[in-house]
């Protein structure tokens, strides 16, 4: 069975996404920022689950459900419904937002608590559908404590130790618990993880959820032995150069004597996930960090597989590089300016939520048609046989 997870893009996310992964066969994961962009991000997913002929499993964790996320999972239940048992979905929904509950009776849907406590559940009338928001546990706790709802294998017992340590460090500091022991080392996680969630393999990449999800297994082993803050942040250089050496090495083009970064960014610049090419052949990109994408459009453009690249922002500011002076004249298209061969500008839209959403706002005003004969006011003039 096909399996998808939505998450949100920060620390309980990725812990939630990496325990789904170490129990389940996750083909994609979709990390969703800003609640603005929840609304695209499922309405997508529903379509696309609509023209699914087989049985699918989507795990969405830490989102936050408000009033477009339960339509979303009304929907689903809706359209489960309507399809044959045997190719009827999965939708397992773990959240620990307050306000979720809030909206979630807003749309005439009563919880039921467990005896005992525990979770709220809801029942959307289809046995494929599982909501559950505890606001004790953080999302990481959730998919651990609840892996039998979506779990097909089990975990590798010689990391059983540092997956415990991992629930306890984000459990306690995304429920900013400063009184267990735990949250100082869940601080440092917090910190290595931003540090590192797209410095080095953008979100888009194939390895992207992998790497990061090693870091965090890696980083909660060193909590487990007992190490300081410290003394983990001291640390944290070599796991991400041993976590991209599992990767890298042995690569067309790898070089043990650049540093990380570098050594990814030739990589980076021969992935196909990550650009997308423009009706014109310009190479386009989504999220990636400044200096990331300065090292990879370089490359690019070095090898030459694109003469100009475009970085495209969530916040809608676009970047453009290229060798022979057309970086300028992109970016003057879109409000924008800067030098011959690097310049920048800004959506129209004012965003974008995916690489997708991007390109169909950049490629028609970069590259609008040509105009139409037949549509000049002339045309029919010139047709006219009176």
């Amino acid at each position: 069975m096909i399996v998808t997870q939505i998450t949100h893009h920060d620390l309980d996310g990725y812990g939630a996404s990496t325990v789904v992964g170490l129990f389940a066969d996750v083909g994609r994961i979709v990390h969703v920022p800003r609640y603005s962009d929840v609304g695209p991000v499922v309405e997508a997913e529903l379509e696309r689950l609509k023209q699914a002929r087989d049985s699918e499993m989507l795990v969405i964790t830490d989102l936050g459900l408000e009033a477009v996320a339960v339509k979303f999972i009304r929907s689903m239940a809706a359209l489960n419904r309507r399809r044959d048992e045997g190719v009827r979905h999965r939708l397992i929904v773990l959240d620990h937002h307050a306000s979720s509950v809030d909206q979630m009776r807003q749309a005439g849907l009563a919880p039921v608590a467990p005896e005992g406590g525990g979770a709220l559940a809801f029942d959307l009338q289809d046995p494929g559908t599982t909501v559950l928001i505890d606001e004790t546990r953080c999302a990481t706790r959730m998919a651990y404590e609840h892996r039998a709802l979506y779990a097909t294998r089990e975990a590798d017992p010689a990391r059983a130790g540092d997956i415990e340590a991992l629930v306890a460090a984000i459990d306690a500091v995304d429920l900013w618990k400063k009184d267990r022991p735990a949250f100082a080392g869940g601080h440092a996680l917090d910190e290595m993880f931003w540090d590192n969630v797209s410095t080095l393999v953008p979100v888009g990449h194939p390895w992207h959820d992998r790497f990061v999800g090693e870091l965090l297994l890696s980083v909660a082993a060193l909590l487990r032995e007992g190490l300081s803050p410290a003394e983990v942040e001291r640390r944290v250089g070599a796991l991400r150069a041993r976590a991209a050496d599992a990767f890298l090495s042995g690569g067309p083009d790898d070089d043990r004597t650049l540093t990380t970064r570098m050594r990814m960014a030739r990589a980076l610049a021969r992935s196909p996930e990550l650009f997308r090419p423009l009706s014109d052949g310009t190479l386009m990109s989504f999220g990636l960090d400044a200096g990331t994408f300065q090292r990879v459009s370089d490359l690019i453009m070095e090898t030459g597989r694109a003469r100009r690249v475009l970085n495209v922002q969530r916040v809608g500011t676009l970047s453009f590089r290229s060798n022979n002076e057309t970086a300028l004249e992109g970016a003057r298209k879109f409000r924008g300016g800067g030098h011959k061969d690097a310049a920048g500008g800004k959506l129209p839209s004012g965003s974008a939520y995916s690489l997708a959403d991007a390109a169909a706002q950049v490629d028609p005003v970069l590259n609008p048609p040509p105009p139409d004969p037949s549509a000049s006011p002339f045309a029919a003039l010139r047709n006219w046989k009176g």
